[in-house]
């Protein structure tokens, strides 16, 4: 019997995640990408799994299942990775509430717990003692690279379930069972366009009508202060909790929000919240702003990344900075308060898009639901 073909247009997360959830379900998978590599916003993060960054409910259920996915794969691949989780430190009585609040809504849903001042720090010993109230520790962050772990997915597909990539392959046109490139014609029973805002290219109509934008964000990676230094736990702020709809379940974060409202409008404006993550080598990824329009300045401001970094020092003892590299990545966001775009233009056509900046969190969940058929397309 002639095994059921699928297409996925685009190999960043997204594309990857559906790759997968089709071949381990015995469909034949080509993947198309126009670059010869990945190179967009799914190279362009932390490379972290953020649970944290979820509410409870579905979004979270999936956030499960993508980390025994990527654990699968991290492991299969002996890609460097560490389930190290992440501490949210507050250095304000109001933030302390809210972390004291979180951990007791979730003591059956998360594996997360309080812990004090001096816990924080046995923690992480970078992190500065002035103001230290404490933290909430959770273990469900996984780190790792995402520069070496979205590079080598592809080759792990092609050698464990037989995907196959045609890298510098744009495609130009998409009707049922069709992905034209040029004059190349790739056929299959299902097409996945999985390949960011570059949708608008193939259905511009479709993404001029869908409350959809883009959103730049700026990060930077520093040197490791010396080889011995480990900072633990992935880091948050004050600032992640008010950016977070994970904390939206806490009605105290609100006070939160009105403080920074006064003493930090400048961040909030730039969409600056903290988060520091550490990786194999001991470098540092610090970041990161958010701005959001349809077309970006394709220019990196300094000022951004000196805002973030004071903003850092405030937080952690970390006295030699030295920066190895600046970045910024542009990534799809849904304006309406949605978690993902999925639409059928076109019979055996999905457009799975909009993920924002949780792909890493949320796309291999969701690449299972819609397989499998558990996803509900919104009307």
């Amino acid at each position: 019997m002639k095994k059921e073909s699928a297409i996925v247009i685009g190999a960043g997360i997204v594309g990857l995640a559906m790759a997968r959830a089709l071949a381990v379900r015995g469909y034949q998978v080509t993947v198309l990408e126009r670059h010869e590599r990945a190179v967009g916003a799914s190279v362009r993060n932390f490379g972290s799994l953020w649970p944290m960054g979820v509410p409870n409910g579905p979004l979270y259920e999936r956030a499960q299942q993508s980390r025994s996915i990527w654990l699968s794969l991290l492991r299969g691949m002996k890609v460097w990775h560490d389930p190290c989780g992440s501490l949210h430190v507050a250095r304000g009585r109001d933030e302390m509430l809210v972390l004291e609040r979180f951990a007791e809504i979730n003591k059956d849903v998360r594996p997360c717990r309080v812990v004090d001042a001096d816990a924080a720090r046995e923690m992480m010993p970078a992190l500065r003692p002035e103001s230290l109230q404490g933290g909430l520790f959770s273990s469900d962050e996984l780190l790792f690279d995402p520069r070496e772990a979205i590079r080598a997915i592809p080759a792990y597909l092609e050698e464990m379930h037989g995907v196959r990539f045609h890298w510098q392959t744009a495609v130009n046109l998409v009707e049922s069972g069709v992905a034209h490139a040029g004059q190349r014609r790739f056929q299959a029973d299902r097409i996945y366009i999985c390949g960011g805002p570059d949708f608008e290219w193939l259905y511009p109509e479709l993404f001029a009508a869908a409350p959809i934008t883009r959103c730049k964000l700026q990060m930077m990676r520093l040197a490791p202060p010396s080889s011995r230094f480990r900072l633990g736990p992935a880091l948050a702020s004050g600032l992640s909790m008010v950016h977070y709809a994970g904390f939206s379940m806490v009605p105290e974060v609100a006070e939160v929000r009105r403080r920074y409202e006064r003493e930090h409008a400048d961040l909030l404006a730039l969409g600056i919240h903290l988060l520091v993550m550490q990786n194999g080598r001991g470098e540092i990824s610090v970041g990161d702003s958010h701005a959001y329009a349809h077309t970006h300045e394709p220019f990196d401001e300094q000022a951004i990344n000196t805002k973030i970094l004071d903003y850092m020092r405030n937080v952690l003892d970390l006295p030699e900075l030295r920066t190895l590299q600046t970045w910024h990545g542009v990534y799809a966001k849904l304006t309406d308060g949605g978690t993902e775009l999925v639409r059928n233009p076109a019979p055996g056509v999905t457009i799975v898009n909009g993920i924002g900046g949780l792909g890493m969190t949320l796309s291999f969940g969701l690449a299972e639901e819609l397989v499998d058929d558990r996803y509900r397309l919104a009307a």
